[in-house]
């Protein structure tokens, strides 16, 4: 029982953690929105990955919610960095 709580925290630690490092895209967007363009491919590469680890996340049974909510952020925000890179 115990080892369940710890790893049930683990997960969700780890869910905030995936979350953040997601949202850290932000500076990369604004960076790109104002002239100073990065490079597309770590952001289109982060978003191949995440839409493949929430597919996973939402088609497994039973459902691997904090797979799949760690990960959809980075659907989004690569996509963004990966386009405002363009």
């Amino acid at each position: 029982m115990e080892d369940n709580v710890w790893i049930t925290r683990l997960s969700w630690a780890a869910t905030i953690m995936g979350i953040l490092m997601y949202v850290s895209y932000i500076p990369q967007i604004m960076n790109n929105l104002s002239g100073d363009k990065g490079s597309p491919i770590q952001p289109l590469v982060a978003v191949l990955n995440c839409s493949l680890w929430v597919a996973y996340g939402l088609l497994k049974k039973p459902k691997d919610y904090p797979i799949a909510i760690t990960n959809a952020p980075g659907i989004v925000f690569g996509l963004i960095a990966c386009i405002t890179a363009l």
